[in-house]
């Protein structure tokens, strides 16, 4: 992209963004309160509803959204397409539509879906993480469409109903399908916060470790060392030898870091149980990848399994890996998201490159770069009396908005 297209737009420009988003404020704030009281909790509440209320907005302001489907034609997101007048890069605006479990939803001091305002709050589920942004952005793209004509490429708006869960469907059937675009330039992710500009994340892989025994009575005097829970504790120990298996990565300015998650195993007193699975998190750093974490668990696994002669072998199952990632400081999207935000929030967000990952992480590894964790200001994220503050709403609206003129090329 040339240095042209990350340019500051006019000052004029910049002002008509901000009485746009005072104006549109409102409209936002009732967009998010429906959201909020439409529930989707990841793997637990139907999505037709919050992608049918989204689908019917975007309608009501002459755009067209396609819902995305996944496997057995079960709906996994939606996308909506602002093209501009002149041929150019894609930008999408990507946000979350389902959102993380209640807990107990006696201990809200508002219930989950009340989506109720109370001192400047908008309180509920999902407010944060990331109904809000979905609010935000439907605003911006139905802007966007009344200044299409002087746009240099095209708008995309994703948002995922499969993000919770960890699946990411509506990501991977947007992106990884014979049918997706394949001019996308990148993706900014509208997790909340305003203090940070996430560009750039440890990366993940996760595997599941099946350690086998041989069963038994448990009351045999036979003495053999079959136990599989018993060697899978051991195990588990030499792994936690090696929470953090390297140093810090100084690109990135952390290390990466190994968590036992999980352990089943057995079925009774009386049996000793044959079988027990481990789960194994691993956070990767671009000096620690996903092969040094391979062989640092099958070392392990090699070595136990010596220990322990007359049981099977261990099976190792790599559930997923995503690399780390980060940005360069001359990235255009983290370049005009910069800019956008030193003009327009009271204290600019500072760049991160975050512990937890996140899909910008499987989008470094289709070569897209992506920003994430710049957006309204929160409190209670995934916990108890989740809320964001109202007055964030129009500055957050009018960065992105700015960003995504800048991006696009746009002729004041």
């Amino acid at each position: 992209m040339s240095m042209q297209a990350v340019t500051p737009l006019p000052s004029a420009v910049t002002a008509a963004l901000r009485s746009a988003a005072a104006e549109d404020q409102a409209s936002v704030v009732t967009m998010a309160q429906r959201l909020v009281q439409t529930p989707s909790r990841g793997g637990i509440d139907p999505y037709d509803p919050v992608i049918d209320l989204v689908m019917s907005w975007l309608a009501e302001n002459r755009l067209t959204a396609r819902r995305l489907q996944g496997t057995g034609a079960i709906a996994v997101g939606l996308a909506c397409d602002v093209p501009g007048g002149h041929p150019g890069p894609r930008y999408v605006l990507d946000a979350c539509l389902d959102t993380a479990p209640f807990g107990d939803p006696s201990r809200w001091r508002h219930p989950p879906t009340s989506g109720l305002i109370e001192d400047g709050w908008l309180h509920g589920r999902g407010s944060a993480d990331s109904k809000t942004a979905v609010a935000i952005f439907v605003h911006i793209a139905a802007r966007l469409r009344s200044q299409a004509s002087r746009l240099h490429g095209t708008l995309t708006l994703l948002f995922d109903v499969d993000e919770h869960t960890g699946g990411f469907g509506g990501a991977k059937q947007y992106f990884a399908t014979a049918d997706n675009p394949g001019d996308v330039a990148g993706v900014m992710i509208g997790y909340p916060g305003t203090d940070e500009l996430i560009v750039g994340s440890r990366g993940v892989q996760r595997a599941e470790v099946t350690v086998r025994g041989l069963s038994g009575h448990s009351g045999s005097s036979h003495p053999a060392r079959s136990n599989a829970v018993e060697k899978a504790a051991h195990l588990v120990h030499a792994l936690a030898c090696h929470q953090t298996p390297a140093p810090i990565d100084p690109g990135l300015g952390l290390a990466p870091k190994l968590t036992v998650t999980a352990v089943h195993g057995g079925e009774g007193y009386t049996i000793v149980p044959d079988r027990c699975t481990i789960k194994i998190d691993v956070r990767l750093t671009r000096e620690f990848d996903d092969a040094a974490a391979s062989r640092l668990l099958q070392e392990a696994v090699t070595r136990i399994d010596r220990e322990w002669p007359e049981t099977p072998r261990t099976e190792i199952s790599l559930q997923q890996t995503w690399p780390a990632y980060k940005l360069s400081e001359d990235a255009p999207i983290r370049m005009a998201l910069t800019t956008a935000a030193s003009r327009h929030l009271p204290h600019p967000p500072q760049p991160k490159v975050s512990g937890p990952s996140n899909i910008g992480n499987y989008l470094a590894q289709l070569g897209i770069p992506a920003t994430a964790g710049l957006g309204v200001r929160y409190e209670g994220l995934h916990g108890t009396d989740e809320r964001i503050e109202i007055a964030t709403v129009p500055l957050i609206q009018t960065t992105y908005h700015e960003a995504v003129l800048t991006l696009l090329g746009f002729a004041a």
